[in-house]
């Protein structure tokens, strides 16, 4: 086979097939948002690939030679139609794709186990999960929805609350035991505690609702509550849990809470879209379906110190035949 069919100079075609049609260096650039110099040089590098001359040339214009105009006029349709296939696959890709930002230890513990039945309700759509800890602000983002953790209110974004929030200091039964004396006297001197790095303030939280006075203990620290509670279930420590999330572990024994004084922290795991464009029929079909889900979580058992009122910000729950998704 000839060498030259081989690699195809597909860049320089796709900048001719361009400029052609506007049959303007300058006007191929600034739709490629490149340099007119770099138009120029993609052409030239055709020219040389073919042998022949495809524009004219002159200080204040280019022109089309009568072989680059019937060239042009050939391969613009050709490259029109790769778009149109391009586009098309794009489409089809993000009308079945539902982008979701969500914190990874809600992910692994809540929504994971949970996810079948609603691809067994939707198998037409597929979820892609972000993961990335950072504040949320959905502008020039790819984001349909996001499920955080807060009091109801985020910028240019509307919300739907799916459970509150209730903590509870969490071990393994092997370090249970080791501190009974300590937990008989809401006492905590040297022992082993454990924290994620983005919620360092959950013991001072949990240990002012609980009554739990915190002397001098030896702390480590992790980069993901996921982290924190692996180690907890590996006897390494105590950890502050969220209990909604550890609701398996607690119920099988892998994970107990030795002092058994739940907190709520008047925080909320929320359902959050952006008002800045409109919400689509696959979001509101996935929002429907986590507060349906969520409507199951079990309330947590015990007296419950909460640490401070509920935020007024928080959105009321609406009536049934209110819609939720006013924009």
């Amino acid at each position: 086979m000839d060498e030259r069919y081989r690699s195809l100079p597909l860049n320089p075609l796709r900048a001719f097939a361009i400029a052609s049609r506007h049959r303007s260096f300058t006007a191929a650039a600034r739709h490629m948002g490149v340099s007119q110099v770099a138009i120029s040089r993609q052409i030239g590098i055709l020219e040389t690939y073919l042998g022949v001359k495809l524009f004219e040339r002159s200080s204040h214009a280019v022109k089309l030679t009568d072989v680059g105009r019937s060239f042009g006029q050939e391969i613009a349709g050709l490259f029109d139609g790769i778009e149109r296939a391009t586009n098309r696959i794009l489409a089809d890709e993000s009308d079945a794709t539902i982008n979701v930002r969500i914190y990874p230890s809600f992910l692994n513990h809540w929504l994971m186990p949970r996810l079948a039945s609603f691809t067994a309700l939707f198998p037409q759509y597929r979820v892609r999960f972000d993961t990335v800890v950072e504040p949320l602000d959905f502008r020039s983002t790819y984001l349909d929805l996001a499920i955080q953790l807060g009091h109801g209110s985020w910028r240019e974004a509307k919300s739907r609350p799916l459970f509150d929030e209730y903590v509870d200091a969490v071990c393994s039964p092997a370090c249970a035991e080791r501190l009974a004396d300590q937990v008989r006297a809401s006492r905590l001197d040297g022992a082993e505690i454990l924290q994620s790095r983005y919620r360092r303030q959950e013991w001072e939280i949990w240990a002012a609702g609980a009554g739990v006075t915190v002397g001098a203990c030896n702390t480590t620290e992790f980069d993901s509550s996921l982290l924190t509670y692996s180690a907890a279930r590996q006897g390494f420590g105590l950890a502050i849990g969220q209990l909604a999330l550890l609701k398996p572990e607690l119920d099988a024994g892998a994970l107990v809470r030795p002092f058994a004084r739940p907190v709520g922290t008047g925080a909320a795991f929320h359902a959050i879209w952006p008002t800045t464009k409109s919400l689509t029929q696959k979001t509101r079909r996935f929002i429907d379906w986590l507060a349906a889900a969520a409507a199951e979580v079990e309330p947590t058992r015990g007296n419950v110190t909460p640490l401070r009122p509920k935020s007024t910000s928080r959105p009321a729950a609406a009536p049934a035949d209110t819609p939720r998704y006013a924009t």
